[in-house]
């Protein structure tokens, strides 16, 4: 874990201040106001230390740093604030500290280009740009032959060939393609040279609210590509039409297939206490079986009042979610709010604990809950504190990188940075970010020769383009 000066004299920051915090008051006005003058409006320092650099008086872990304001370090002349600071706006300062140290870390990071080499901790790689159009492309996955299917969130599947001609699917689904909606994940049965079935999640308009609004919901189907044409498609989960309020957000949503089993996750479409509700798609990992029909094993099957398809909840937005090559265990990534993105590890029935447990803060800096952990509720396996906004991820299991296998490959989003993480006994002990810069990194997937696949996205370009990544010899 990155370490930074650890608040002997950040916590001086709230030394001379006479402001007691309440929910409604923003992390940058208490720092402002409390920190400011003696650690410099930017954390750089000034009459007391940095808060950016590397040197910690004790561990340097959140909790040490939550224990240094509330019950002040006395040896250091710095007083305990517990008495004046909420435990919710303690931990927002905690994270807002964590910010502006990831911020000074990131930017000693070069950026490479594409279409160039750059090095790693373990390879050299080469980046070649694959394609590029107009739109986010929000999902991709290989077919056996080595032609790429992805698609386009307003509303598109498009099918790119091993000569690198791309031909639009016809006839797929009409999406509502609002705020974060739209066409969403794709992804080919690991059977699909037996059976020719595609998998799909998009956002479907299904009518108003009273207030005469749009609304709508995460759709999956399957289908099959014959000629270019999407057809054959069967419908595998809309959710019961009572519980339809989406308003545009959080929709998930993406898939993991093991066995018979297909697992896909959905927002908590902007209801945040939904997820703690099982008569609720929203914030939920759930489980079908491929063709649709519900497990009678799975976890809320007899709970009268839940819907039978849940695995999960207690999940925020996850919009990575993949199965382990060797375990077969299922693995997600999920949005935090402004802080505590999380890596989880799916397991059946478990209540991952939005929002009464989270790492994070409302995106206006005011506190959501003082927990971080609670009895009942799952722990992430490792969290990202600020945000790096996970998106879609995949295992690597080819030759081709050779000190890359078992490793997982997780894209971000608003930092533009692609992770390793190497994972031992289920814990993350590496977490490298192996690009930077270049774009919103949506999905990554691993191409059927090897080469690591990374879709990323300029937002005001309004341009999406797909990179592959080749070992540089």
């Amino acid at each position: 874990m990155r370490k930074t000066n650890y608040l002997v004299t950040a916590l001086s920051i709230l030394c001379t201040s006479s402001l007691t915090a309440s929910a409604a008051v923003k992390v940058e006005d208490i720092f402002k106001a409390n920190c400011a003058s003696c650690h410099g409006e930017q954390l750089q320092g000034g009459m007391a230390g940095s808060l950016l650099d590397t040197t910690w008086l004790k561990d340097g872990s959140d909790k040490s740093l939550s224990e240094a304001i509330k019950f002040g370090v006395k040896e250091k002349g710095m007083p305990a604030f517990g008495a004046s600071l909420s435990e919710e706006t303690i931990r927002t300062l905690v994270v807002y500290i964590r910010e502006a140290g990831y911020r000074a870390d990131v930017q000693a990071i070069k950026t490479p280009t594409i279409n160039k080499r750059f090095s790693t901790k373990y390879h050299s790689v080469n980046t070649q740009e694959v394609t590029s159009t107009s739109g986010i492309i929000w999902a991709m996955d290989f077919l056996p032959d080595g032609s790429l299917l992805y698609t386009l969130r307003e509303g598109q599947l498009w099918l790119l060939d091993k000569n690198g001609q791309s031909t639009q699917i016809k006839n797929t689904p009409e999406v509502w393609h609002r705020g974060q909606g739209g066409m969403l994940d794709v992804m080919p049965d690991p059977d699909y040279a037996q059976n020719g079935w595609v998998y799909l999640s998009y956002s479907k308009k299904t009518g108003q609210n009273k207030a005469g609004q749009d609304i709508g919901i995460t759709a999956i189907v399957r289908g099959k590509i014959k000629n270019n044409q999407w057809v054959e498609q069967q419908t595998l989960f809309e959710a019961p039409k009572q519980t339809h309020r989406n308003r545009g957000w959080h929709f998930g949503s993406r898939f993991a297939i093991s066995g018979e089993y297909l697992f896909f996750s959905n927002g908590d479409e902007g209801h945040q206490d939904d997820a703690q509700d099982l008569a609720t798609q929203n914030g939920k990992v759930h489980r079908i079986y491929k063709n649709g029909q519900i497990p009678k094993d799975n976890p809320f099957f007899n709970h009268s009042k839940a819907l039978k398809t849940i695995w999960t909840y207690g999940n925020r937005n996850p919009q990575g979610l993949v199965k382990h090559p060797i375990t077969h265990q299922i693995w997600s990534t999920e949005h935090g709010p402004r802080g505590g993105d999380e890596l989880n590890l799916i397991t059946k029935g478990l209540n991952y604990g939005w929002p009464k447990i989270t790492y994070g803060m409302n995106y206006d800096g005011t506190p959501i809950t003082p927990h971080t952990s609670l009895p009942g509720m799952q722990q992430p396996v490792h969290q990202w504190t600020p945000s790096i906004a996970v998106a879609g991820m995949n295992f690597y299991t080819h030759k081709l990188f050779q000190q890359w296998q078992g490793d997982l490959f997780v894209g971000s989003l608003a930092k533009k940075q692609l992770h390793r993480l190497r994972i031992k006994n289920d814990k993350v002990v590496e977490d490298e970010i192996i690009l930077k810069g270049l774009g919103r990194i949506r999905d990554v997937v691993v191409a059927p020769n090897g080469k690591l696949y990374i879709t990323m996205n300029d937002r005001q370009a309004n341009e999406s383009k797909i990179i592959a990544l080749s070992p540089s010899k």
